[in-house]
């Protein structure tokens, strides 16, 4: 039981986006560095971004690894065209002028192998010169800041007259170069809290640089700030920050021609 992914209603109300803030800044970064309109969105979740996105000219794509999304995805943004797959090693048949993958979703390929394949997929899928946008963990955060790794968070939020909260620990596991999660849900009825256990690989921007030119990629812009999920409000015109010292890491990225195989 995943609490989150299998409530994808839940999963809006524990991290609401009502300005659409994520998806503009896609829409902007599009815009920005000319791509065109047909998109793929990996790790597609609840749709949320994918929906305003296909409401606002793109036609969009979605692959996701749960079920339960995808059929939130069918029911609330039916524009949007979803598959069940594995970000590793889906194949769709066809190729996009964008491919997205937001919220740290590419930093669950923990290892190597998982990288490289998840990039050879955005490869497979993208048309010559086509843009690779992302937005993840920050792994070059954690060398002078420990903020995110002090104590236990808890946190609360009610839906359906229920109020769910969590207590959720992060720490660094050097070794295989993770950020683990360990979270326990408590709510009411529930004898036991609910603990799950995830974990984000952490990449460091030269590493993100080198691992991009090896799949075929240049870079055209990597950046801490601003972004959607960043204390600095994201707007279309924002100057990007490379300081590339903040949590949050940002990437636009274009096909070689050579590199489409």
């Amino acid at each position: 039981m995943n609490l989150l992914t299998d409530n994808p209603e839940l999963y809006e109300h524990q991290f609401p986006d009502p300005g659409h803030v994520a998806a503009r800044f896609v829409h902007d970064v599009v815009t920005r560095f000319g791509g065109g309109r047909d998109l793929l969105d990996i790790g597609c979740g609840t749709g949320r971004d994918a929906g305003w996105l296909s409401r606002n000219g793109y036609r969009v794509s979605g692959v996701d690894s749960s079920e339960n999304m995808l059929a939130y995805v069918r029911e609330h943004h039916p524009a949007v065209d979803v598959v069940l797959g594995d970000m590793r090693s889906f194949d769709l048949g066809r190729r996009f002028d964008v491919v997205t993958c937001l919220d740290s979703a590419m930093l669950y390929c923990h290892t190597n192998s998982d990288l490289d394949a998840f990039l050879s997929r955005c490869r497979a899928h993208l048309s010559p010169g086509g843009l690779f946008v992302a937005e993840m963990r920050n792994g070059a955060f954690f060398l002078g800041n420990t903020e995110l790794l002090d104590g236990v968070r808890t946190r609360s939020v009610t839906w359906r007259g229920t109020e769910y909260t969590s207590h959720t620990e992060l720490w660094i596991d050097h070794a295989a170069q993770l950020l683990r999660r360990r979270r326990a849900w408590e709510w009411a009825g529930r004898a036991e809290p609910l603990v799950q256990r995830s974990a984000w690989r952490l990449l460091f921007p030269q590493e993100l640089r080198h691992l991009l030119d090896l799949a075929g990629f240049d870079v055209v812009a990597l950046f801490d700030t601003p972004g959607p999920r960043t204390d600095q409000p994201w707007t279309a015109d924002a100057p990007l920050s490379g300081a590339l010292s903040g949590d949050r890491l940002h990437v636009v990225a274009r096909l070689r021609r050579s590199g489409c195989q």
